[in-house]
């Protein structure tokens, strides 16, 4: 069971996020049948009593098919956000720098992950330069190629 549930106001999320890198871009998600275009972190929910390592890693292999390990833990994210279709959301997450391994690095762009009926597709995006939205948008101002310092990052959308 996932860690997120209903509130009166709305709906908590407590989710983990791998960030992938390589040469200068982060792999990211992103739906096509969405009704606009953006790009989310690999992750996703937290199961009830799953560590976050093991979660992590459980949602990358899941979405890119690779075993790998984990860097380094690399920020808390305390998201408060309404969804496109009105929801308000409470979200923490949790993210982690995943160290790449041959399975990662081969990854093309436009691979489908294993979750199919998303219709998910993996990117490799250079955050700087993209002009789409892209979640979480601190990708776009941390280089954590180079930037080891822990963060803890509250956003406000």
């Amino acid at each position: 069971m996932d860690c997120a549930f209903m509130t009166e106001q709305g709906l908590f999320n407590y989710r983990v996020g791998a960030i992938i890198l390589k040469d200068g871009k982060v792999l990211m998600a992103r739906n096509p049948q969405e009704k606009r275009t953006f790009y989310y972190s690999v992750g996703g929910r937290v199961k009830f009593g799953e560590s976050l390592r093991d979660a992590v890693l459980r949602e990358v292999r899941e979405e890119t098919g690779a075993d790998c390990e984990i860097d380094r833990l690399a920020c808390i994210h305390e998201n408060f956000f309404v969804d496109d279709d009105g929801l308000p959301f409470h979200e923490v997450a949790v993210f982690f720098v995943i160290r790449p391994n041959e399975d990662l690095l081969r990854l093309e762009n436009g691979r489908l992950t294993d979750q199919t009926e998303a219709g998910e597709y993996l990117e490799w995006i250079d955050p700087h330069t993209c002009e789409a939205t892209i979640y979480p948008e601190f990708f776009r101002t941390i280089d954590f190629e180079t930037d080891h310092d822990f963060r803890h990052i509250v956003t406000y959308e």
